[in-house]
């Protein structure tokens, strides 16, 4: 075949692709821009000389520098006319740092949303589409109104959308329902379920997958409908938890839990997977963990889609060392302090090949169906 003819018959992209690595995103835009290196070697043919030639990166120079002031801006050292731009933003690490009056000042979720809108202004409209990648999304735990309150969520959304923002991909939303807030815009939410049964596989080669030997838990009501998932695919029977609060007070703005009650099945003697979407302070995941143990649950595994730990990681030492948790799986879409990844007790769960695959297919403007839901994926792979 001629490479003209090659060249005319392969399915084109919806613009040029590049990828806007925000403060903190740097580590998984290296390996999603890997990937997409390695799978688009053949498209990124030099077409009149009729050579294949390695694949330049996708990743676009874009800065954000901050005055002594704490004032920044956005600035693109590099065009976007005409591109296809995928900004990937990971408004929860706090492990980037910026000089404001002499003092180093931890980036908050406000930092990074405002860094966010400063690179999509510094567009100036001359890209072709733009899509933002929020892994956790910001304020979504602000998702609805429950007195005289802000509903910070939806306006960041409709903000966002109109600055020109046509699709925003996040993963394991802790309530999808916020994106009635933008009905005619593209909005995406994803799950790591395969990636996480994959990654359990490999680190626990001795488990036993079947109703006899293991459970699914969720810790509140409000998991239930991820957990009924993992449950169903995995052909296991399912528990839960439901939080009695103290309705009469107000702490940290939350009604804080009196006790864990559970209903289900017996767990004695069986594995357990506690399935939620974050790990915050931890105190109510260990705190489950522990009636599992009651119960005597034999291994209590924990899958987390974002690991928080925003009060440090010794009760989770602690707990680790008394057997009330085995292992805790979280991935690697935000950030995580470097002393996590060698403890003992935790598993990280690389989504960047998943990431990879969005941009890749989003590009060419193809059908997300089958990456939504990887039902067939996880059938084999726990029948291997």
């Amino acid at each position: 075949m001629d490479i003209n003819d090659y060249a005319y018959n392969e399915p084109q992209p919806f613009g040029e692709l590049s990828i806007i690595a925000m403060k903190g995103c740097e580590d998984i835009a290296a390996k999603i821009d890997y990937y997409l290196k390695e799978w688009r070697q053949d498209k990124n043919a030099a077409i009149y000389s009729g050579n294949l030639v390695p694949a330049r990166t996708y990743l676009l120079n874009a800065v954000c520098p901050r005055f002594g002031s704490g004032e920044a801006k956005g600035v693109l050292n590099e065009t976007v006319r005409g591109h296809d731009v995928f900004i990937i933003s990971d408004v929860f690490n706090y492990g980037v740092t910026y000089n404001m009056y002499g003092m180093n000042v931890p980036m908050s979720p406000d930092d990074h949303y405002q860094d966010l809108k400063r690179i999509i202004a510094a567009m100036n409209g001359k890209e072709k589409r733009i899509t933002v990648i929020m892994p956790m999304l910001y304020e979504g735990r602000q998702h609805k109104r429950a007195t005289r309150e802000s509903l910070d969520c939806a306006l960041a959304l409709q903000e966002l959308t109109s600055m020109g923002v046509e699709n925003i991909i996040s993963f394991d939303i802790h309530d999808p329902r916020v994106q009635n807030a933008i009905p005619l815009h593209g909005f995406e939410d994803f799950h790591p379920h395969y990636q996480m049964i994959k990654m359990f596989v490999r680190a626990v080669p001795n488990a036993v997958i079947d109703r006899n030997h293991m459970m699914i838990i969720s810790p509140d009501e409000g998991g239930m409908a991820r957990c009924i998932y993992y449950s169903s695919v995995m052909e296991l029977d399912l528990g839960m938890f439901y939080k009695r609060r103290d309705y009469s007070v107000v702490i940290n703005g939350k009604n804080p839990v009196v006790s864990h009650e559970f209903l289900g099945d017996k767990v004695e003697g069986k594995d357990v997977i506690v399935v939620d979407d974050m790990i915050a302070s931890g105190d109510s995941m260990i705190d489950v963990a522990g009636k599992l143990k009651e119960r005597k649950a034999r291994n209590v595994y924990v899958f987390a889609s974002f690991g928080l730990f925003t009060e440090g990681l010794a009760k989770f030492d602690k707990a680790f060392e008394e057997g009330i948790i085995t292992k805790v799986f979280t991935t690697n879409m935000i950030y995580r302090k470097p002393e996590l990844l060698q403890k003992p007790w935790y598993i990280e769960v690389d989504m960047s090949k998943y990431i990879a695959n969005i941009i890749d297919t989003l590009n060419y403007d193809k059908s997300l169906s089958e990456l939504l839901d990887p039902v067939q994926k996880i059938k084999k792979l726990l029948k291997k």
